[in-house]
Parts: structure tokens; C-alpha cells; sequence
């Protein structure tokens, strides 16, 4: 188990006192043991639980500051397992930790760690392994570079390396890489460029990823079951946080490829695609073979990339692109190792000075260069617990909040979801209970019908009772009939015994009258009651067969309504299952959320009795406080004097620089010295350019007074350039001409003053606010402007425009040979449509002479051309083509004037051909064409010819081109000559009439014939000869074709010459007959004065 060497020093001074201490001393010591766990020299992986306590760390403290203290002192050095196992939790911390992990800035460390108190970088920490880093006392200077480990190590680095710098350029991406497809067209914005430079930032990071998978494949021997050793999962473990990166950068990557596309043509990208297409299939392979290991299997479901990759030449493919997806399962929890194997001494070991974490002296340093007291320490200590205590508060109260709004938020979803399920149940309900009452009415009518079944036979049976009642009604009536006609017989009997039974007989006629009255209503009765018994029993025979029918409907309604009722008492069981289980679920939501607020407010209590120490607290510590600004305004008073002092001696200096600069203009030694306005030009553009850094320094200074390296940068550049241009605008001065040269010393005199005064003025405090550096840009102004009416003239024609006429002129040239070799062949055609004979024969023969000759002339200028572009890449060297042509612009202008030489001169020889055809112009015209011709070739080949290496083919090529034209033009003027002697009529002189007197009289005509036109001949010489002296004056004095441009100007200016002009005639006299001088394929110029 390896120790931690250096402890944090607020770690040793820890003051236990109070509850916050405890848990913060707590938590220092979780940590160490978890670091001291995961980061050590065993060859296993790291434990998830170790990486995962110290990520939660680093969202406890919302940064990583304990996570370096800690890392500062692992002798990271002496073992290249415990610099790989640092690498892998590093990684873990960038992706999973708090946001501010990757950006904490790390505390200082001693002298053999990083070479001073600066910021420790991540390969000093890891030792020999790090391009920066200082051999460790003990190792050898290649330390663990060479073995297994140390290899992968180096590349690991490299790939934190390239993580932290891609992210702290791109902070829109967490280190996790997890962002919507909105936040990455956000970041990569419209501008082509961005997203290309993206782009290709993506694919290094992928590069990184890839290698170290490639690094670590390539030592693990696949033939066995590495993945289940400890060797070799030590070596796996850090490739699960790589499948991570790379699933993510492979989805941006392809999305940005498809958007560069949209915007840029195929073939730029073409770079890209190679690009992408070897990680893919990189990375495919990187996930199958790690999909094939058991170890990755129970720890990481990997994605399965495509067969091949995608189509970007085709848009429509994006659609067809998947995401690949990670899915890290969830692992059981671990049981707890409480160990303790963690040493931490009670101070740092001798010879290695205390890790100082005090932000305040990192500053600004000791008070008075002296050591802090105890009072000071105990300050700073409660002032870190008092800020500690804030933000645990503030984290504690968000915490709670979070909480407790995140448990309302379920509460409120659950109740809605519960009242949604309440709805749904009182529906199932009401829908089973109209069921259930439509069952109980069919059941109703179904007794209903069978109750009306018994009444119809109940009636039937009282129909027949009633019958039988009537019968013994009418036998009873009979007998009572029979009955009264005996008492009538036996009235007469009893009339004599009526005084004696008066009160038997009124008795009995009471009864007669009460017996008729009971028979007349039984009658009426009975056949009321028979009449009623007959409609009801045709009434009861009516509804008998309705209901029959109605009971056969309802029988069958009843069938499907005892089948829709099973359904739903089986949903309603569902539902009612569903209902016990949301309540069980509501039930503990209501427990969790009960213990939350309680939890919620034993912390609230806690915090307000924490709120009311801190403020006693602070008002101690806020009188230890107004002593401490007051030693700050000391200090930065003296900041302040100190970088005015810095500005004062910069001032001075740069003022004795100019100085320098100004009596160089008097010194009579820097005569000799020459400069050239192009040179001029350039460092009066850079001392513009340094007026206006000037003006932003100064302003910036006065903005903040505490910081002048801006402006001292800024006037140390200015100074060196102005005193150079001032320099060079004097050694320029002694090349131009009296007037310029005076107005160039006096300009260099006036910036000399105007910088030399604002010097002054920066040296002073009073003055410096009213300093104006812009003053100084006037007269730099006019040196650039003096410098740009300096330069050559012959060098106002830009490159891109001279370069450009080089080609222009060719390709004209070698058009108009085309045409007028397509002419010629037109006009053949005419003539031998128009004419026959003799005149066909001559026409013919010149005009296949100048169908040759153009053939010639076209193979001249193609080799030409070849032999031009073989001259500008082997001349220009690193630069581009039109520099080439500005470089050797009096070569170039030679070549111009050459080829446009060369096509005027062929479309004249179409001409003349053309009239001589048509018999309207001259023999001789052709002949002086011809000649003008050969001249142009001739200077066409000259001007090839100087620049070109003598042993090229392309220079034999034309030479042997130029002999053909030649040849040809000769051709040219003898077929033409040989036709006018054909063409002309020589007519016999007859002299046979003519008599002496007559003869001679015509031979005296003859002579005076011949003088006058020898006198104009001669007069014609002469206007040729001035003919051609104008076109000299006109076409100026051009030098060499091969020569190219001085690198100093001439002292004279050159005002009497000018450019000559691109599309003049060739000033070639014209030849002889027959006096064609073939040497190198060039002709002898005679020039006739």
C-alpha cells in the first residue's frame, strides 16, 4: 500500500472544535483512504466503490481541490502501475466528477515536482513519463518509459492532455460528451471554417482514444483468457471510460461530416473521408474485439457500429444513421472495507517545503517578506471554514429543496396518476352497474312473463270457478224462486196467523227484500265479473304472445349480457388488483416523503444554530479583515509604483533608441549606407501597425494602472520599428532623386521629433494622461507614401495581373493561329470554286505555303508554352507563379510583346493571302508578312530561350520549331514570287515600228521612269527608317528579354521611359529576298536609321 508523502496543510492544521471540523476532517480522511485505495502499485483494476467515493467527493466540494492535494504527493515517479492506475481514475474524475474538476487550479508543489511554485501540470506529476517533467532522485533518466506500463502511460497522458484541452476550447461539452444534437449545431455555429477546424479537433481526440486501445490490445495475448487476470483487467479497466468517449465522438464526428458536406464541395473533403473511414473501421473493430472479452460483458454493453461506414456523398444517409448507445449496468453495492492504511505524518519531510494553500499569499506574498504568525493562520483557517460552511449551507438548503421538490413533483404525479385510476375505476363502475341493472330488468321482465305466465292460467282457473259459481248462483237462484212460490203458498197459510206472527212476517219480508236485493246484485255482479273475466282472459291471451316474443329477444340479450359481464368482472378484478398496488405505492411515497420533510427540518434546525455561530464568528473575524485590506491598499500602491517604474525605463530606453535613429540622418558614415523603397515601405506598414498596438496599450493602461505589460510590449515594438524606418528612410534617401530625397529626410526628421516627444511624455506622470501616440502615425504615413512613389515603376503592373497576361497573350496567340489557319483553308476552298488555271494553280501553291507556315507557327507556340511553364517551376522555387512573374517582370514583358507579336503577324499573312486570292491586293504584302513573321518567331524564341536551362528538350524542341518557321516563310516568299512571275503578262516589245528619234525619245521616258522611282524608293527608306525610330521612342528603352529586375532602385528617376506597350508591332526590318540567316532559328535584325 503506497503512502501519501505530502499531505495538504490543511489537513495537519486541523483544529477539531466543532461538528463542521469533525465532518470536515472526516471527509479529508474518506478520501485519502479511498485515494490511497484506488491509486496504488497492485496489478488489479481499480475498485468502483474507491473511484466512486472520490467522484462524490468532487461534487461534495463542487471541485478537485482535495483530489490533487492528495495527488501532489504520490510518488508517481517510482512505479509505472500506480502512474496508470492515476491516468484511469483521472479520467473517471473528468467524466463523472463535478464540472469544476477539470478546471480547478491546482495548488503549488515543491521544486522537485514541477521546478518552482507554479501550477503543477499533468506530466510533471507523473515524472520521467511527461514531456516537461524533470528526472526523479534514483531513477534512471529513462525511468519506466521503456517497460509495458510506461508506454502505455506515456500515451495515456497524452490523451488527458488532448481531453482537457479540447473541453477547456469547447466548454459547451461536458467532459462526459453527452450533449443534444441543438448543443452541437450550436457550437459548431454556421461559419464553414468552425466547423471544420471542429472537425478535425474531433479526429485527433479520436486518434488519442483509439491509440491507447490499439496500445493495450497489442500487449494482451489474446490466445488465453487474459481478461479474467488481474494483470490483465488492470490493464482493460481504463477502456471502459474510452468506449464511452469514442461512442460519443463517433456520433458528432459523423453529424459534422454530413453538415460539411452540405456546405463544401466533395473533393475538399476528400481528406476527411479517408480520415474517418480508418477510424471507423478502428473503432469497429476496437468494439467487437472488446465486445468478445468476459470481462467487459458483465461491466459495459457495447454498441454494434454498421457493416460499413457511412455514405456522405449522399444526404439521404443520414437518416439511415443510428446513435450508437452505452449502457453501463447497475452494479450491487459493495460491502464497506473500513481500513485505515493511509500514513500521514505530523509534518512534510525534511527537504521538501510545506504545501502552502493560502489564496491570499499565493497573491500577493507574505506581508513585510516575513512568515505568518499564529493569529494569521488562525484567520485564514476560520476564514476557509467560514466560506466551507457557506457553501455546505448553501449545497444543504439546494439539497433540501431539490429534495424536496423532487418528492412533491412524484407526490403530485402519483396523485394525478391515482385520480386518473380513481376516474378510470368510477367509469368501470358506472359501466358495470348499468349493466347489472340492464340485467336485473331482463331478469325482472323474464319473472315478469313468467308471473303473467301463471296469471294467464290463474285466470284460466278462476274463468272456470266463476262458471262454476254462476251454476250454483242459478241453481241457488232456482231454489230460492222455488223457495218464494212455496212461501207465496204458504203466505196464504200464514195470513191467517199474520195478526198473530206480524212481527214474524215483517221480519220476513225484511229478509225477501234483503235476499232480492243480494240475488239482483249477485246477477249483475256475476255477469259484470263474467263480462271482465272474458275481455281480460282475450287481453292476458294478446300480452301472452308479446311477452312469448319479447322473452325470446330478452333470452338472447341476457346470453350476451352475461357474457359482457364476465369481461368486465375480470377487468374490474384488474382493476381493482391495480388499485391495491397504487395504493401501496402512494402509501410509501406518503412514508418517504413524511421522513424527508422530518429529515428536512432536523437539517434546518441544525443550520440555523450553524447561521447564528457563523455570524458571531464573523463579526470577529470582520476587524481581522479591515487590518488585512488595509495591507492590501499598501501593496497595491506599491504595485502600482513599481510598474510605473517599468514604464518609465522602458520610455527611457526606447527614447535613446530613437535618438540613435534621429542622428543617423546627420551622420556623415551613414551616407554609403543604400536601402530600397520596397523595404521602406514594408517597416513604415509595421510601425503603423505599432501605433495602433500603442494606442490599445496605452488606453489599457489607463484603464488599469496596475498592469502596464501591454504597453510596454507595445512601446518596446514601436520604438525598434520606428527607429529602423526612420533608418531605412535615410539610406533610401541617398538612392532617390534631390527633391524626394529631401522631402523623404524631412518627414524622417519630423517622426523622429514627434515619437522622441511622446517618449517624454510617457516618462512623466502628469503628462501621461495627455499623451497621443496617434501623432507619430502622420509623418509614418508620409515616409510609406514617399516610399511607394519611390518604387520602379515597371513594377506598378500587380502579380496577379501580369501573371495573368502571360497566359492571356498565349492563349490569344495560339487562337489566332487557329483562326487563321481555319481561314486559310476557307479560302482555298473559294478559289478553287472561283477560279481555274493558272490562277488556281498559284493560289493553291501559296496558299498551302501558308497553310504550312501556320502549322509551324502553332507547333512553335505549343512547345513554347511547354518550355514557359518548364522555366516557372523550375525558377520559382517556394514561390507562386504570378511572383515569379513580377520577380522577372522585364522577361515577362518580352514574352507578351513576343506572342503578340506572333499573332498579329499571322492574322496580316491571312489578310494579305485573302486579297491576293481575290486579286485586290499585293505580292509583296505576303512577302513582308512572311518576313515580319520569321522576326517575331525569332524574338518569340529568344525570349524562351534566355532563361531556359541549355540542356532542356523542350529548348531543342523549339529551336528545331523555330528552323521549321523558317523554312516555311521562305517557302512562303518563294511560291509567292514564283506566282507573280506566272501571274503577271510580260508582254514582247516590239521595236519593229519605232524609228530612232522614237527610241529615243522612250529610253529618255525610261531613265526619268527609273529615277523617280528610285527617288521614291528612297524617300520611302527614309519614312521607314522614322517609322521605326518612333516606335523605339514609343515602345521605350526595354533591356534583354532574359534580364531580370534590379534589387536596388536607380538613382535617377526615369522619367523619360515608359513600360512598353503589350500589343505593339515587332520592330524586325524587313529581309531581302532569299536573305533568311538560319542560326539557332533566329533572324539578324537590321535596323534602318
Amino acid at each position: 500500500m503506497n503512502s501519501i508523502k505530502n499531505v495538504p496543510a490543511r489537513v495537519l492544521n486541523r483544529r477539531p472544535g466543532h461538528s463542521l471540523e469533525a465532518e470536515r476532517e472526516q471527509f479529508d480522511k474518506t478520501q485519502a483512504i479511498s485515494i490511497s485505495k484506488a491509486i496504488n502499485t497492485q496489478e488489479a483494476p481499480v475498485k468502483e466503490k474507491h473511484a466512486r467515493r472520490i467522484i462524490l467527493g468532487t461534487h461534495h466540494e463542487k471541485g478537485a481541490f482535495t483530489f490533487w492535494s492528495y495527488a501532489i504527493g504520490l510518488p508517481l515517479p517510482s512505479s509505472a502501475i500506480l502512474s496508470w492506475k492515476f491516468c484511469h481514475v483521472l479520467h473517471k474524475v473528468l467524466r463523472d466528477g463535478h464540472p469544476n474538476a477539470g478546471a480547478t487550479r491546482l495548488p503549488a508543489v515543491p521544486e522537485q515536482h514541477s521546478g518552482g511554485r507554479r501550477p503543477v501540470a499533468l506530466a510533471s506529476l507523473l515524472g520521467p513519463r511527461g514531456s516537461r517533467a524533470r528526472p526523479h532522485p534514483g531513477l534512471s533518466p529513462q525511468g519506466h518509459l521503456h517497460d509495458r506500463y510506461g508506454q502505455l502511460v506515456n500515451i495515456y497522458t497524452k490523451l488527458l492532455l488532448t481531453k482537457i484541452s479540447f473541453h477547456l476550447k469547447h466548454p459547451q461539452f461536458p467532459a462526459g460528451l453527452e450533449v443534444t444534437d441543438e448543443v452541437l449545431e450550436k457550437a459548431a455555429g454556421t461559419d464553414v471554417n468552425n466547423i471544420f477546424q471542429l472537425t478535425v479537433e474531433m479526429f485527433d481526440y479520436m486518434d488519442c482514444e483509439l491509440k491507447l486501445s490499439e496500445s493495450v490490445f497489442r500487449q494482451l495475448n489474446t490466445a488465453i483468457a487474459v481478461s479474467q487476470m488481474s494483470s490483465g483487467q488492470c490493464r482493460l479497466a481504463p477502456l471502459i471510460q474510452v468506449i464511452q468517449d469514442c461512442s460519443h465522438l463517433y456520433h458528432y464526428t459523423v453529424k459534422l461530416m454530413f453538415k460539411l458536406h452540405s456546405c463544401l464541395p466533395a473533393d475538399t473533403l476528400q481528406g476527411h473521408r479517408d480520415r474517418f473511414h480508418e477510424q471507423f473501421h478502428s473503432l469497429r473493430n476496437f468494439f467487437r474485439r472488446a465486445s468478445d472479452m468476459l470481462y467487459f460483458k458483465r461491466l459495459i454493453q457495447i454498441p454494434r457500429l454498421p457493416e460499413g461506414p457511412p455514405n456522405f456523398l449522399r444526404a439521404s444517409a443520414l437518416a439511415e444513421h443510428i446513435k450508437p448507445v452505452v449502457v453501463i449496468p447497475e452494479e450491487a453495492p459493495e460491502d464497506e472495507e473500513p481500513e485505515n492504511l493511509i500514513e500521514i505524518s505530523t509534518g512534510p519531510p525534511a527537504g521538501e517545503p510545506a504545501v502552502v494553500a493560502d489564496l491570499f499569499e499565493q497573491t500577493f506574498g507574505p506581508p513585510n517578506g516575513s512568515v505568518k504568525d499564529d493569529r494569521d493562520l488562525q484567520i485564514e483557517a476560520l476564514k476557509r471554514e467560514v466560506e466551507m460552511l457557506r457553501s455546505e449551507l448553501d449545497k444543504i438548503k439546494l439539497e433540501a429543496q431539490r429534495f424536496i421538490s423532487q418528492l412533491k413533483g412524484q407526490v403530485n404525479a402519483l396523485e394525478a396518476e391515482l385520480e386518473e385510476q380513481r376516474k378510470q375505476k368510477q367509469k368501470a363502475l358506472v359501466d358495470n352497474e348499468q349493466l347489472r341493472h340492464e340485467l336485473a330488468q331482463l331478469r325482472a321482465a323474464q319473472v315478469e312473463g313468467e308471473r303473467n305466465q301463471g296469471l294467464r292460467e290463474e285466470a284460466e282457473k278462476k274463468a272456470s270457478a266463476t262458471e262454476a259459481r254462476y251454476n250454483k248462483l242459478k241453481e241457488k237462484h232456482s231454489e230460492l224462486v222455488n223457495t218464494h212460490a212455496e212461501l207465496l203458498r204458504k203466505n196464504a197459510d200464514t195470513a191467517k196467523q199474520l195478526t198473530v206472527t206480524q212481527q214474524s212476517q215483517e221480519e220476513v219480508a225484511r229478509v225477501k227484500e234483503q235476499l232480492a236485493f243480494q240475488v239482483e246484485q249477485v246477477k249483475r255482479e256475476s255477469e259484470m265479473k263474467l263480462e271482465e273475466q272474458s275481455d281480460q282472459l282475450e287481453k292476458l291471451k294478446r300480452e301472452l304472445e308479446a311477452k312469448a316474443g319479447e322473452l325470446v329477444r330478452v333470452q338472447e340479450v341476457l346470453s350476451r349480457t352475461e357474457q359482457s359481464g364476465s369481461e368486465l368482472s375480470s377487468r374490474l378484478d384488474a382493476l381493482s388488483v391495480d388499485r391495491d398496488e397504487l395504493s401501496r405505492v402512494v402509501q410509501q411515497r406518503e412514508a418517504d416523503l413524511l421522513a424527508a420533510q422530518s429529515l428536512a427540518r432536523e437539517k434546518e434546525e441544525a443550520l440555523n444554530q450553524e447561521r447564528q455561530r457563523v455570524s458571531r464568528e464573523r463579526d470577529e473575524l470582520q476587524g481581522r479583515l479591515a487590518d488585512k485590506e488595509s495591507q492590501e491598499q499598501g501593496l497595491q500602491q506599491r504595485l502600482l509604483d513599481e510598474q510605473f517604474a517599468m514604464l518609465r525605463a522602458t520610455a527611457a530606453e526606447a527614447e535613446r533608441i530613437l535618438q540613435d535613429a534621429v542622428g543617423k540622418l546627420d551622420d556623415p558614415l551613414h551616407l554609403r549606407c543604400t536601402s530600397s523603397p520596397d523595404y521602406l515601405v514594408s517597416r513604415a506598414q509595421a510601425a503603423l501597425d505599432a501605433v495602433s498596438a500603442l494606442e490599445k496599450g496605452h488606453a489599457q493602461y489607463l484603464t488599469s494602472r496596475a498592469d502596464a505589460s501591454g504597453l510596454v510590449a507595445a512601446l518596446t515594438r514601436f520604438s525598434h520599428l520606428t527607429a529602423d524606418t526612420i533608418v531605412h528612410g535615410s539610406a533610401t534617401s541617398h538612392l532617390a532623386p534631390t527633391d524626394p530625397a529631401d522631402r523623404l529626410i524631412d518627414t524622417c526628421r519630423e517622426c523622429g521629433a514627434r515619437a522622441l516627444e511622446l517618449m517624454g511624455q510617457l516618462q512623466e506622470q502628469q503628462a501621461l494622461l495627455q499623451a497621443r501616440p496617434g501623432l507619430v502615425r502622420t509623418p509614418l504615413q508620409g515616409i510609406l507614401q514617399l516610399g511607394q512613389e519611390l518604387k520602379p515603376k515597371s513594377l506598378d503592373v500587380r502579380q496577379e495581373e501580369l501573371g495573368a497576361m502571360v497566359d492571356k497573350e498565349m492563349a490569344a496567340t495560339s487562337a489566332a493561329i487557329e483562326d487563321a489557319v481555319r481561314r486559310i483553308e476557307d479560302m482555298m476552298n473559294q478559289a478553287r470554286h472561283a477560279s481555274s488555271g493558272v490562277k488556281l494553280e498559284v493560289n493553291e501553291r501559296i496558299l498551302n505555303s501558308c497553310t504550312d507556315l501556320m502549322k509551324a507557327i502553332r507547333l512553335l507556340v505549343t512547345t513554347s508554352t511547354s518550355l514557359q511553364k518548364e522555366i516557372v517551376e523550375s525558377g520559382r522555387g517556394a514561390a507562386t507563379q504570378q511572383e515569379f512573374y513580377a520577380k522577372n517582370s522585364r522577361w515577362t514583358e518580352g514574352l507578351i510583346s513576343a506572342s503578340k507579336a506572333v499573332g498579329w503577324g499571322a492574322t496580316q499573312l491571312v489578310e494579305s493571302a485573302d486579297k491576293v486570292v481575290l486579286h485586290m491586293g499585293k505580292y509583296e504584302e505576303l512577302i513582308v508578312c512572311s518576313h515580319e513573321i520569321a522576326a517575331s518567331t525569332a524574338q518569340l524564341v529568344a525570349a524562351s530561350k534566355v532563361k531556359a536551362d541549355k540542356h532542356s528538350p523542350h529548348l531543342s524542341r523549339l529551336q528545331e520549331c523555330s528552323r521549321t518557321v523558317n523554312e516555311m516563310a521562305a517557302n512562303v516568299v518563294a511560291s509567292t514570287k514564283s506566282g507573280q512571275e506566272q501571274v503577271e503578262d510580260r508582254d514582247t516589245m516590239d521595236f519593229s515600228g519605232l524609228s530612232l528619234i522614237k527610241l529615243k525619245k522612250q529610253e529618255m521616258e525610261t531613265q526619268v521612269r527609273a529615277l523617280e522611282l528610285e527617288k521614291t524608293l528612297e524617300v520611302e527608306r527614309v519614312r521607314l527608317g522614322e517609322l521605326r525610330r518612333q516606335h523605339y521612342l514609343l515602345a521605350g528603352a526595354v533591356g534583354a528579354p532574359g534580364e531580370e529586375e534590379p534589387s536596388q532602385p536607380s538613382a535617377a528617376p526615369r522619367s523619360g521611359t515608359k513600360k512598353p506597350p503589350l500589343a505593339q508591332k515587332p520592330t524586325v526590318a524587313p529581309r531581302q529576298d532569299h536573305q533568311l540567316e538560319k542560326k539557332d532559328g533566329s533572324y539578324a535584325a537590321q535596323v534602318v536609321n
